[in-house]
């Protein structure tokens, strides 16, 4: 069974970079498509980015346009999300997230796409 675990989240000063991790076990990671969501409080999760089981396609979501960046490492069985330019509103839960049976270079586009999920880190950014 697979199995998702993200680190890489604290709190942070607006302005700073992070770089959020989640590793892949139980299966081959280069088996999966993957993407990153959060949730803050009081919201619905939202889809961030995603990308093939190759990287060599990603896709990102508005609000993560321009500071986010998603890239994976088959041979470590890690997924990544750098985020650079951290704000407040981005103080949310972010989850990493797994999609079986995809070919090499689809990217899934939606969280409701994904079959597997971690269970979380905590971003907190103070302003």
């Amino acid at each position: 069974q697979v199995q998702l675990e993200e680190s890489g989240g604290r709190l942070v000063q607006a302005g700073d970079s992070l770089r959020l991790s989640c590793v892949v076990s139980g299966r081959t990671f280069s088996d999966f498509a993957m993407g990153w969501c959060r949730q803050a409080p009081g919201k619905e999760r939202e889809f961030l980015a995603g990308i093939s089981r190759t990287g060599t396609a990603t896709f990102y979501a508005n609000p993560a346009k321009g500071r986010f960046t998603i890239s994976r490492d088959n041979d470590k069985n890690t997924l990544y999300l750098e985020i650079n330019d951290l704000k407040p509103e981005d103080t949310a839960v972010y989850y990493c997230a797994a999609r079986d049976g995809s070919s090499w270079f689809m990217v899934h586009r939606d969280r409701y796409d994904y079959d597997h999920w971690g269970q979380g880190t905590q971003v907190t950014v103070s302003s």
